[in-house]
């Protein structure tokens, strides 16, 4: 006998057995059939129908199949997962940032947990000559000899994630917590919003669909940008070219998201579809795009301009370096976004198997830049699993001058990594737009946490510059972070990303050949 037939002719078994008693004994039995009648309905129905597999051979047992694969994340994170073993973030790293902006205690107890013997372990060389840091708040100052606004910018800042990817009590805390300990707030490509202007300096990136700066046909509209750009809380623009979590891939407001007031922000008309297109309209070439920056600055007064990149081939950017030099346009600063980088919802082709992963392309970017003498008119700002102090220095160490993090900003206000983002069922109303989730976000309490994770992650960062010897961020060098490359060999990153060009000299902008005692 199969399965189907026996769990059909228990439930058809179960039911006589209750109309028997019911006209045998008294009516009140009937109403046990509230239960087995309508799963005896449900049972018949998927004995004949095609669409699952499971449920037609296992009619009613086969519904425990899905419901468990569908809490399978929070079984998984909550009884099985080491706290190493989490992906994208591991719960170490969750509650280390979760600790910090509670201003919890964040020591940890009895030893390391992960094995220093493990294939891709990293560590720095501490010094037995430690240094003293007086000023914990690090910062690099953005803007070349075009720009008439340089900005003085915190070296951890609020990586590009829009009103509508995150919720307005969601933004609302993170422009406030940056307001609070005077860092920068990037916008995302989905234009400044009201919740973006809470005192918190904003990064206005500009995307593909040039939200908030377009005209009717989806264009670039300068007059709009001009009037958007020259507010006071605007202090750089970014341009985004591609994105590490889908790259060449552009994005889709659906009409059921697209409400008036999302159109307002965005310049579209409200209740449609809205395409982000994958590449730009305004420009079609590197030098076409050089010539739209400097538009971009004359029209912002002289703020600093750059742009957003995850690097594909790399032969495009060389392209565009060669367009620097052609015509002597220089951007203030390249934001390098890593393969690794999230979003709310992309292909999974893109998101696993697009785009250079970030300190690969941290390392190309920054040689290029100095091979076409370059890097001194270019701030670098990385992006992509940035949470610790420890992860900030491992990206100065191969040339940024500054870094974003989105994902590390969102578990300060209680993202807990749900895996829901692309859902709009966010339990803790950071990546939805339901009331009902996101009023559940107190902007009150939040903003504190993402100042104070800001605060003592850099506090941390400085502590580890301190125990090496790390009086600036120009003396974070490569030659001091290791990583164990297999089962006998360590290198230095020195000898992983730049054993061709010799020690990067982050004063002089160049690459020094040195000759190291054993």
């Amino acid at each position: 006998m199969t399965v189907r037939k026996l769990i059909l002719g228990t439930i058809i078994l179960i039911n006589l057995i209750i109309v028997s008693f019911g006209f045998i004994f008294t009516p009140q039995w009937f109403w046990l059939l509230i239960v087995p009648f309508p799963l005896m309905i449900i049972a018949f129905y998927n004995s004949f129908q095609t669409n699952h597999a499971i449920l037609r051979n296992f009619p009613l047992v086969g519904y425990f199949r899905y419901f468990f694969e569908s809490i399978r994340p929070e079984l998984r994170q909550y009884f099985w997962e080491s706290d190493t073993d989490g992906r994208p973030f591991n719960r170490r790293q969750r509650s280390i940032v979760y600790q910090r902006s509670k201003n919890e205690r964040e020591t940890v107890a009895f030893g390391m947990q992960t094995d220093p013997q493990a294939v891709g372990n990293e560590w720095v060389a501490h010094s037995i000559f430690p240094c003293h840091i007086e000023n914990h708040d690090l910062r690099t100052t953005v803007g070349n000899t075009s720009c008439s606004q340089p900005y003085s910018l915190s070296v951890f800042n609020i990586s590009a994630m829009s009103y509508g990817a995150l919720s307005k009590t969601a933004i609302t805390a993170l422009n406030k917590g940056a307001a609070l300990q005077n860092f920068a707030h990037n916008t995302g490509e989905g234009g400044i919003s009201n919740y973006h202007i809470s005192g918190g300096d904003l990064i206005w990136q500009v995307g593909t669909g040039y939200f908030g700066c377009r005209n009717e046909m989806g264009y670039f509209d300068p007059d709009l940008f001009t009037e958007k750009a020259n507010r006071p809380y605007v202090k750089m623009i970014e341009l985004k070219i591609s994105q590490g979590a889908k790259p060449g891939h552009g994005g889709i407001l659906p009409a059921a998201k697209n409400t008036p007031e999302v159109a307002a922000i965005r310049h579209v008309v409200p209740g449609t579809d809205v395409m982000s297109p994958p590449a730009h309209s305004a420009f079609r070439n590197p030098i076409e795009m050089m010539e739209f920056i400097q538009l971009l600055r004359e029209l912002s007064n002289g703020k600093p301009v750059g742009f957003k990149i995850c690097i594909g081939d790399k032969q495009e950017f060389m392209e565009i370096c060669r367009a620097m030099q052609t015509t002597q346009i220089f951007p203030d600063f390249i934001s390098i976004d890593g393969s690794e980088g999230g979003t709310g919802a992309a292909p999974l082709e893109f998101t696993d198997n697009l785009g250079m992963p970030l300190y690969d392309a941290l390392t190309f970017v920054t040689t290029t830049l100095i091979r076409y003498g370059l890097k001194k008119h270019i701030k670098i700002i990385a992006s992509s699993r940035i949470v610790t102090g420890f992860d900030l220095l491992k990206v100065i160490a191969l040339g940024a001058d500054a870094c974003y993090s989105a994902r590390g900003m969102m578990f300060a206000l209680g993202c807990i990594q749900a895996l829901k983002c692309n859902e709009d069922v966010c339990p803790v109303g950071v990546a939805t737009q339901q009331p009902h989730l996101y009023k559940g976000l107190d902007v009150e309490d939040k903003y504190v946490r993402v100042a104070q994770f800001h605060r003592n992650t850099l506090r941390a960062t400085a502590e580890i510059m301190e125990a090496c010897g790390f009086r600036t961020l120009d003396d974070v060098t490569a030659d001091k972070f290791f990583r164990k490359v297999d089962s006998i060999q360590t290198l230095s990153f020195q000898d992983i990303y730049f054993k061709e060009t010799g020690r990067l000299n982050k004063k002089d902008n160049n690459f020094a050949k040195e000759e190291f005692l054993d």
